[in-house]
């Protein structure tokens, strides 16, 4: 029993750290560091390099008048700044409702055969020369000081890419989707900030992201996680990624959670295809500091934690006979996951508890992990993308 006491503990604390123990970790070292450090950085607001926004779409129609204005109305000179707009085969008015918007100084590119984002973005930058390449999604709103917000971190030779924060707005405040996403994107974006200023954000949300164009590499036609893939790729390069809470991409939150798991596991089968990619990351002997953050907020999120939960329900169920503790905990563990089931009932049903958001949410996303594991040995996730239907 000693063996299983242990192999429980390990468990538990394997979870606890994957979800709350790194981002206490990372708070206290970053106080610590303030204390060490209280330079602030000076920047030269001057600094207005050539930016390419691109904006990669694919049956936009509903959304994509709104954003060619919203990326229009964006504060930054326009000699410096080119707007392309490339859709990857949609078969509505998207294509045609850009090239409508020439006259205006967006740029249009247009392919019949959908290849993929992946491949969309690596035409869009073989079209242009600037010096910063920024990536927006075609439903997301922009603040419109977004792009000089993010460019400003450029003036640091040792920076190679710059992250935005995403927000979901939770139009649909009733959700288990809106608010489940909505919780969990506000911590995820502290946790990259202090990501940040510890050392890197260790994968960036494609929703806003910047990189200098010398470090762009183009992404194998397969790649799950554009993103992701891209913003590491930089990390292995030996250059930091910030993060930039002042450039904002904001999008409501997926329709429901049906909408938000598909996205989830699709996350997830990149989430194991690129734990299998990037090898220098993975290695510690590579870069120490660069390893334990990726190991401690990805990896661990992607794989270990979820193996974990099943590991210790199994256990305790096991010493659940042994003791008072034991039994408690057991109990406890039944109620969580029995709340979480009965939220996913309630939400076929559209009837919605707040009181279930967060079990229900959290079971969906550590579901998603074992749905994407699979999808990913199967080689059966397609890398053309299809956005989740949003509020």
């Amino acid at each position: 029993m000693k063996a299983l006491e242990i192999l429980f503990w390990v468990g538990l604390f394997t979870v606890f750290y994957a979800y709350l123990g790194y981002g206490i970790l990372l708070f206290v070292g970053i106080k610590i560091k303030r204390l060490f450090s209280t330079k602030e950085t000076v920047f030269d607001a001057n600094f207005t390099p050539k930016v390419a926004l691109i904006v990669p779409c694919f049956n936009e129609e509903k959304y994509i008048a709104e954003k060619i204005e919203d990326s229009l109305k964006l504060d930054y000179p326009k000699d410096q700044l080119e707007i392309i707009f490339i859709s990857d085969g949609s078969n509505d008015q998207t294509a045609a409702i850009v090239r409508d918007h020439t006259s205006k100084g967006i740029i249009a590119m247009h392919e019949d055969k959908r290849a993929g984002k992946a491949a969309a973005m690596n035409r869009a930058v073989k079209a242009t020369q600037a010096e910063i390449l920024v990536f927006c999604d075609a439903n997301t709103a922009l603040n419109s000081k977004a792009i000089r917000e993010i460019v400003k971190h450029y003036q640091n030779a040792k920076i190679g890419a710059v992250a935005g924060q995403k927000r979901i707005v939770e139009k649909d405040a009733d959700s288990a989707s809106g608010a489940g996403e909505g919780i969990y994107w506000k911590y995820e974006s502290a946790l990259k900030k202090w990501d940040g200023e510890l050392y890197t954000v260790v994968g960036a949300a494609g929703e806003l992201m910047s990189y200098r164009r010398a470090l762009y590499e183009e992404l194998p036609a397969d790649t799950l996680l554009d993103d992701f893939m891209q913003s590491m790729r930089v990390c292995e390069k030996g250059y930091r990624v910030v993060y930039e809470p002042n450039a904002n991409a904001t999008e409501t939150a997926s329709a429901n959670v049906q909408e938000e798991l598909k996205r989830k596991i699709r996350i997830s089968a990149g989430g194991w295809q690129s734990m299998f990619r990037l090898k220098k990351a993975g290695n510690p002997f590579y870069n120490f500091i660069l390893w334990f953050q990726y190991v401690s907020h990805r990896i661990m999120r992607w794989s270990i934690a979820p193996l974990s939960l099943i590991l210790i329900f199994i256990v305790n169920a096991i010493l659940a006979g042994q003791s008072t503790f034991y039994f408690v905990v057991f109990i406890l563990q039944l109620a969580f996951y029995s709340l979480a089931i009965i939220g996913w009932i309630l939400e076929n049903k559209s009837i919605r508890l707040k009181v279930l958001y967060i079990p229900y949410y959290f079971f969906i996303m550590n579901y998603s992990v074992y749905m994407g594991f699979f999808r990913f040995l199967k080689g059966s996730q397609s890398s053309l993308w299809e956005r989740a239907k949003r509020a």
